[in-house]
């Protein structure tokens, strides 16, 4: 009995050690400090039970092979959650995202709402909530949208071969400038990209801060519309022309 008494007294005090030095770790999160603790907890308490027991002369070699049996079929039975474990723990140490970033990984697109020690929550952006095993994620690529606080808005633009290509340019450049959202200061890309089967193509590249992103391009793409009309200068689209020959 003072074997077990003292010998749990110690392993609270253990724990309690334990606990203080991982929550001083910066990030550290409380649910894995708290799963680390209970494991480092139970795990002394067998040890001091089974040296309680020894002392009592019951012979304990059998309850370490029933134990090593045990935890041999246990972890067997759980290597998925195991994995997903260390996967969860591995996200929350070098935090590829947190918690509010908008994220593409394992096959899924939205805003972390949450990570756990064996899954994550994403909610999409059109509001469901989508839990993805932490396993699944750290297998694959992820693509962390919220990483920096700027994002390059992309597009590509196609006239026709008889419109004006410096006309075009102008009117693309003034389109980006006039953008209140633009980053001009990074510096703004418009150049003819391809000369393509139908059309003569530019890339237009703008930088805007993260949040203002969609935003920003959808207004590009409807102003690059309205101000080509405006301006006569035609968008290609596919067209087929279809002969019909009556053959008597």
């Amino acid at each position: 009995i003072l074997i077990f008494l003292v010998g749990k007294w110690i392993v609270n005090k253990i724990v309690a050690v334990l606990g203080k030095l991982l929550r001083k770790v910066k990030g550290m999160d409380e649910t894995l400090v708290k799963f680390l603790e209970n494991i480092v907890y139970y795990a002394l308490m067998i040890v001091v039970i089974l040296t309680a027991l020894s002392e009592l002369g019951v012979e304990t070699t059998s309850f370490l092979a029933i134990l090593g049996a045990a935890g041999l079929a246990i972890g067997l039975a759980l290597k998925d959650s195991l994995g997903n474990f260390a996967s969860g723990v591995m996200i929350i140490l070098f935090k590829p995202f947190r918690v509010g970033d908008f994220v593409n990984a394992a096959g899924v697109s939205g805003t972390v709402t949450e990570v756990g020690i064996f899954n994550s929550v994403f909610t999409t952006p059109d509001n469901q909530s989508i839990i993805v095993p932490n396993g699944a994620i750290t297998s694959g690529s992820i693509t962390n949208v919220n990483a920096h606080d700027t994002r390059r808005v992309d597009l590509v633009v196609g006239i026709g071969y008889d419109d004006d290509i410096k006309k075009a340019k102008d009117v693309l450049n003034d389109i980006i400038n006039s953008n209140e959202k633009v980053l001009l200061d990074k510096g703004v890309t418009v150049a003819v990209s391809e000369l393509a089967d139908s059309s003569v193509n530019f890339v237009v590249r703008a930088w805007v801060k993260t949040p203002d992103y969609w935003g920003v391009k959808f207004d590009l793409t409807e102003t690059v519309k309205l101000r080509f009309d405006q301006e006569g200068i035609s968008i290609p689209y596919p067209q087929q022309d279809v002969h019909h020959h009556n053959n008597d």
